[in-house]
């Protein structure tokens, strides 16, 4: 217990495990991070592709965490591994607690409204979340986290464009079993985890569940309100009933429900408010918005069953069974100040219902797979726009969408040097969009309970698209010695069009300055798919005895219609609004490398039973627009750049174990490293975020029966101050994204120069921050 231990891997990505839940509870593979560690452990048996194999033969690019890296290194929630991970950015969405922002190799979705699809997938045992609210997962009970980078779908039920991010729960033993964790730490953190099964008769039947208390106090306060800001205050859970014989059978049915009860994120102004003068917040986790409506309350649950059984030698069926729904209660105070100025309240409601069937064949040479995946999806997103002078826009976006596809993925082993794989889906999607877009006067829209009066219906827009691609998959690998493969790889990726909800119809004008046609209207709400084209070669090696394990990936990727969604301030009918403006971007190119590994450095070395370990993630991302037209028609490319994607993304962590008592005593050290990134496509002073390092420790020592633990961790220990996320509705130069003004917002007498408000009065410049420094203290029993 104690050498498996000491070679867990913390903080670092490791390349291994699979695209699916395996078959059964003995073929899981042991975590990456022990097994790669260790030279005495034998071959790595993983089940990337439905089967299991070395690890060496997959041609997949992955990283993955494991339970037990998770908890020693202190994981809180899915956002943490993004530090370590290369070319991956995982984020809250501004303004949000629970939504979701994914980017892998700079492909992702900022704006959560309905409409948009996401361009990584985000799967809970193997199912696949539609939309990015409640999407931010929070980390008990899980068994690893994989992180798959570039186009995904002939062994996935849902196509994603830029990768997909699978969570997986751990399956119940034969053997009864409690689990307790506990967590206390600065900022007034207390968690709770508790985790418990137990067989029924001779165990074929199993029981259990997890439950789960998150709890924080806030960074920082909202002044004007006087509640806490970026706190925590969750209740979750999870009940399965399993059925497994350990051979040829596995059944669960499994229920989880997630209640965030935490104060509304209020983000902080970057520069003073151009009418009022207020000045900018010594802390930036201090804020000073006002709007309390609706309460914030964010609700998330859903009922899956999962079949799989393997009627004879090499077979395996498998069903996949779901049904999820979510609703957030979410009030979003753009400009940050306690009067009406652009004021946010919204609910996003979701469900959907899908189903996923699959023929696996395993025997010999040949290897395949043949599955069909349904998806019904329903996403609503309700919002006012409160603006001075008591005039308010209402969006009520409703999108249905219904996707269909049969894929499958074939190998076949030319020689034990030599394999080829092909792989093909062929996607059916259909979106219907209802919109309706509304000015108010004298008050909030009725909707929020407020009273103001219809001036204007400016949408009232109904649209339906059908979207169909095939997108096929091959690649070689090639063994040239023991533990040693080289592949290359060919995929095509595809992600649905749909329509803008925050599009305004009445501010569509043809040619000639005239009002649109229907075919107009339907062409200025709508937007369409993107594609992408990939390439990726490959080399993954375990050298001098599986003491040096590491992984090399080369990429490259074109895309076109390159999906841009954004929204604007404009004045329609001489009242200010805003409207969504959703661009295809013509051209696009993203390349670049990713290395990670680990190596034992040094074993016994101080004394016996010691052992120091070393791993490291780099990724670099060269990724850029090759054509851009923006609304006057001029081609900006070379002034524009992908939102939320650094150039380099680094990471190194050292490791060391010493046997203390009757267990094993290990420190951890990370430093992580993102360099410049923007929040925007075109340049936004003080809202993109310069490159930075975070540092993080922990010291964690657990028994050698594994019955007890104890850990003491530090996150970001320099107490960084970073942005992560933001909003802009400042007037500024188109090509070079400087701001530009007289300070004279809405008519208003200037008190700043050099800045022209979009929408609103104030001007918004607003910025949400990653975590401060927290230290926080786990005890973890096993029974």
């Amino acid at each position: 217990m104690s050498r498996r231990f000491s070679s867990l891997k913390l903080g670092s990505a490791l390349i291994a495990l699979a695209a699916a839940t395996p078959l059964c509870a003995q073929d899981v593979p042991p975590p990456a991070g022990d097994a790669l560690s260790n030279s005495d452990e034998g071959e790595i048996v993983v089940t990337a592709r439905r089967r299991a194999e070395s690890l060496l033969d997959v041609p997949i690019a992955l990283s993955v965490y494991s339970g037990e890296q998770l908890e020693a290194q202190g994981a809180l929630d899915i956002t943490d591994i993004a530090d370590t991970t290369p070319n991956v950015t995982l984020e809250a969405s501004r303004g949000t607690n629970s939504t979701l922002t994914a980017f892998i190799r700079g492909v992702g979705q900022q704006d959560p409204v309905a409409g948009f699809e996401a361009g990584v997938g985000i799967y809970v045992d193997d199912v696949y979340l539609n939309r990015p609210q409640a999407a931010l997962l929070d980390i008990y009970n899980v068994e690893r986290i994989e992180i798959l980078r570039g186009p995904q779908g002939t062994l996935y039920g849902r196509n994603t464009i830029g990768g997909a991010i699978k969570y997986v729960t751990r399956r119940m033993p034969r053997d009864p079993e409690l689990r307790v964790r506990a967590t206390v730490g600065t900022y007034d953190q207390a968690d709770l985890v508790l985790t418990g099964s137990t067989p029924v008769g001779d165990g074929l039947l199993r029981i259990g569940g997890s439950a789960a208390r998150l709890s924080r106090g806030g960074f920082g306060d909202n002044l004007t309100t006087g509640l806490e800001n970026y706190n925590r205050d969750i209740w979750a859970g999870r009940l399965a009933v399993e059925v497994n014989n350990d051979d040829n059978l596995f059944v669960r049915i499994q229920g989880d429900l997630t209640q965030d009860n935490s104060e509304p994120r209020g983000g902080h102004r970057l520069i003073p408010g151009l009418v009022s003068g207020t000045p900018v917040l010594e802390d930036v986790y201090d804020s000073r918005g006002g709007l309390l409506d609706p309460e914030q309350d964010v609700r998330a649950w859903g009922v899956s069953l999962f079949a799989e059984v393997q009627p004879a030698d090499g077979w395996t069926l498998r069903s996949i069974t779901a049904y999820r729904r979510d609703r957030s209660n979410t009030p979003i105070d753009f400009d940050a100040l306690p009067a009406v100025d652009v004021d946010v309240p919204a609910v996003y409601r979701n469900s959907q219902t899908s189903q996923e069937l699959q023929v696996l064949y395993n025997r010999g040479p040949f290897n395949g797979l043949i599955g069909f995946y349904y998806l019904d999806a329903n996403a609503e997103t309700i919002f006012d726009v409160r603006l001075p002078g008591g005039v308010t826009a209402l969006t009520f976006g409703d999108v249905e969408t219904q996707t269909s596809a049969i894929f499958g993925d074939f190998t076949y082993d030319l020689s034990p040097q030599f394999s080829v794989s092909v792989g093909g889906r062929y996607t059916w999607d259909k979106r219907t969009s209802d919109i309706l877009r509304q000015t108010f006067l004298g008050g909030g829209s009725p909707f929020f309970g407020g009273g103001g009066m219809l001036f204007a219906t400016t949408s009232d827009f109904t649209g339906t698209a059908d979207f169909e691609e095939f997108t096929p998959r091959a690649s070689v690998s090639f063994k040239p010695a023991e533990n040693q493969t080289i592949y290359a790889s060919y995929s095509r990726g595809f992600k649905g069009g749909g329509f803008d909800p925050r599009g305004q119809t009445s501010a569509c004008r043809n040619a000639t300055g005239g009002l649109c046609t229907p075919q107009e209207i339907f062409d200025f709400i709508s937007f369409d798919p993107e594609t992408v084209t990939s390439y990726e070669l490959g080399y993954r090696a375990s050298l001098w005895d599986r003491r040096v394990n590491f992984s090399l990936a080369l990429f490259h990727a074109d895309y076109r219609d390159v999906q841009v969604p954004g929204s604007i301030g404009t004045t329609v009918g001489g009242q200010q609004t805003f409207i969504g403006v959703t661009t295809n971007a013509g051209k696009a190119r993203f390349r670049g490398v990713e290395f990670e590994g680990n190596a034992i450095v040094a074993r016994d070395f101080g004394s016996e039973g010691d052992s120091l370990n070393f791993s490291w993630s780099l990724g670099y991302l060269d990724a850029e627009y090759r054509e851009f037209i923006d609304a006057r028609g001029i081609d900006v490319a070379d002034r524009r750049a992908i939102q939320n994607t650094p150039e380099w993304t680094a990471s190194g962590t050292l490791n060391y174990g010493v046997p203390v008592g009757p267990g094993l005593l290990n420190f951890i050290t990370t430093l992580s490293y993102r360099s410049a990134s923007q929040q925007f496509e075109l340049r936004t002073p003080g809202l993109d975020q310069p490159g930075y390092a975070l540092w993080d420790a922990s010291l964690v020592w657990r028994s050698d029966d594994d019955r007890w633990s104890i850990g003491l961790h530090g996150r970001n220990l320099t107490d960084k101050r970073y942005i992560v996320s933001g909003y802009n509705f400042l007037n500024q130069d188109p090509d070079t994204g400087a701001f530009e003004g007289n300070g004279v917002g809405a008519g208003l007498p200037a008190n700043v120069p050099g800045f022209d408000p979009t929408l609103g009065a104030e001007g918004v410049l607003t910025a949400y921050y990653g975590n401060p420094r927290q230290v926080y203290l786990s005890i973890g029993m096993n029974f």
